[in-house]
């Protein structure tokens, strides 16, 4: 059945361990990278190579690369969800000054971390719709403080393969029009 989609969504992470985790471990408070402002998107751009002769009577096409991105603005975050936006941020807590120092920079600290990102949109009526990539974000990130603007980080997380078949997206749906 076709559906109309409306509305935003969960957006959780983890570290990837190399296989993807079923959704009641990885759809926890604990796991939420923050909630999110402006809803997330993602994108897949295939690439291709085409051969042809000069005239336009033969052509060979092939697949060269594809790349998917899951973008999102986090508008609840921490100096805890800075470490998973930048692979060189280090995180030290002092429990005495109940201070959190986030260190960030220095290309010898790149930690080469992957994370799972896993967006849960929720519809009751139509069913739920979950993206599962793993990967990083590879845009940076950008704080703005604003005296009439909450701060909202945005993130892109480049996928990168997730299993031994290239996946890069692992789109699932829930759909009661489904029989067998």
């Amino acid at each position: 059945m076709e559906k109309i989609v409306l509305g935003s969504g969960k957006l959780y992470i983890d570290e990837f361990t190399g296989t993807l985790p079923e959704d009641a471990a990885i759809e926890v408070e604990a796991k939420l990278l923050g909630l999110i402002q402006s809803g997330a998107s993602l994108s897949y751009k295939p690439s291709f190579y085409e051969a042809k002769d000069d005239l336009g009577l033969v052509s060979k096409k092939i697949l060269t690369d594809e790349e998917a991105v899951l973008k999102s603005g986090v508008m609840t975050w921490n100096g805890n969800t800075l470490e998973k936006l930048c692979s060189t941020a280090r995180v030290e807590e002092d429990v005495t000054k109940k201070t959190r120092t986030v260190k960030i920079g220095g290309a010898g600290n790149y930690d080469g971390k992957k994370y799972v990102l896993h967006f849960v949109h929720e519809d009751a009526v139509d069913g739920d719709i979950r993206i599962t990539i793993v990967g990083s974000n590879e845009a940076g990130f950008e704080l703005a403080f604003a005296k009439d603007k909450e701060t909202v980080i945005n993130a892109e997380f480049k996928a990168q393969p997730q299993d031994s078949e290239g996946t890069l997206i692992h789109y699932r749906e829930e759909d009661s029009s489904i029989t067998a």
